[in-house]
């Protein structure tokens, strides 16, 4: 199988026609998509700090209302830390079917910009603190690089501190 060239464009995805649009400054970065590879794979293939490649998750309250949280990639979620700071009896993690319903994207694919459907967005605090993430494109092997605070302006992203070590 012949090597990606990495400097290709992608075409465009409703993540990257929404930053366009906002005039976000970003960066594309494709990488050959490894099922479960997860961020760990992403960040080895694209030489990133894994911490600073971000995943998007949907999940979903007591009530199955949906809702995205931006957490790094050498971290797991304290799902109880999060329904505490987000005034939600419990959350847990979507079925891959249903966050693809609720997102329009695939999961391993799933970008927090230009979902289907509008949710809430939570944010992992320290991650604002970078100074430029990773993060999902809009489709499954292909991350763009921007700053941190596009995720507050343009998602209304709250800061919540429920990150677990891996």
């Amino acid at each position: 199988m012949a090597k990606k060239d990495k400097s290709t464009h992608v075409s465009e995805t409703p993540a990257t026609q929404l930053l366009k649009a906002n005039k976000v400054e970003f960066t594309e970065h494709p990488y050959d998509y490894v099922e479960h590879g997860g961020t760990e794979e992403s960040a080895r293939q694209l030489g990133l700090d894994e911490h600073a490649v971000i995943k998007t998750l949907v999940m979903q309250d007591q009530d199955a209302k949906p809702l995205i949280v931006l957490m790094h990639g050498d971290r797991k979620v304290s799902t109880k830390n999060l329904a505490r700071q987000i005034g939600a009896k419990s959350v847990e993690p979507c079925k891959p079917e249903v966050a693809n319903r609720h997102s329009g994207y695939l999961v391993g694919g799933t970008s927090p910009f230009g979902t289907k459907r509008a949710m809430p967005v939570y944010i992992e605090e320290s991650i604002l603190a970078l100074p430029r993430i990773a993060i999902n494109g809009g489709r499954r092997g292909y991350l763009v690089q921007l700053a941190p605070e596009a995720c507050r302006r343009l998602l209304n992203a709250q800061p919540v501190q429920c990150a677990l070590a891996e």
